[in-house]
């Protein structure tokens, strides 16, 4: 309440005073609103529910076979396409792939790189080294390797080949692998099994969820060059 017996001078200092001191005061008594009784709870974004990955994993209605869309909850968000920072001695447009942490690299300038999860060889089919690619495939046949149907009785039944297709298991695009000009036998390719990414499944190729085996296919021309890494003993 204004005090009528000090000047009028006086009342507006007190009042100017009294105001400065209750906004400093403001940031304070926020300070205790937010960590009393009520604590502020943080939002956490789920990327499976982020829009963007919903439409860069959703359904592909126009390719020769119809893509559906990814069940994202199948999948470890770390493992969706991203551009990242990426120190490399390699040049820009290289592959570079990373067995051990299940990331494929497509190198790119100034310390960047496009970064695709991947499924890898399981015990005693990874390797390393260096390769390029020779040819290209889009809704791939699989002619499952001698070795293979000796192995495995649903490749055997494929010996002849296995035409392109939702349930190949080449996916929808493949990047076949020459070392010294010869056909290493290994691809960079689709999956069937979107789940399998961030695992060791494979025979010893590089299996991507098919809409980024679809955006790397259209990066990448023949003649890259492709490196991979030696990861951990497991793999060497």
């Amino acid at each position: 309440m204004t005090n009528k017996s000090l000047p009028i001078v006086e009342q507006s200092r007190r009042s100017a005073v009294s105001r400065r001191v209750f906004l400093a005061g403001l940031p304070l008594a926020l300070s205790a609103c937010a960590g009393g009784g009520v604590p502020m709870v943080p939002v956490v974004t789920d990327p499976r529910r982020d829009p963007q990955y919903l439409s860069m994993y959703g359904a592909m209605p126009d390719e020769q076979f119809p893509i559906p869309a990814i069940d994202l909850r199948q999948i470890d968000p770390r493992y969706f396409r991203r551009e990242v920072g990426y120190d490399s001695e390699e040049a820009p447009g290289t592959i570079v792939i990373e067995p051990h942490d299940k990331y494929l690299y497509l190198v790119q300038p100034d310390g960047r790189a496009m970064r695709y999860g991947i499924g890898v060889g399981r015990e005693g089919f990874g390797w390393s080294g260096r390769a390029v690619i020779r040819r290209k495939a889009e809704w791939p046949s699989w002619h499952p390797p001698v070795e293979m149907q000796a192995r495995d009785e649903k490749a055997k039944l494929w010996a002849d080949g296995m035409p392109g297709g939702l349930q190949n298991p080449l996916g929808a695009r493949a990047l076949y692998l020459y070392q010294g000009g010869r056909d290493t036998l290994y691809r960079i390719h689709g999956t069937n099994e979107p789940w399998t990414i961030g695992s060791n499944v494979s025979s010893g190729c590089i299996r991507m969820i098919n809409q980024d085996a679809i955006d790397l296919y259209r990066r990448v021309p023949t003649g890259t060059e492709v490196v991979v890494l030696e990861g951990n003993p497991y793999f060497s």
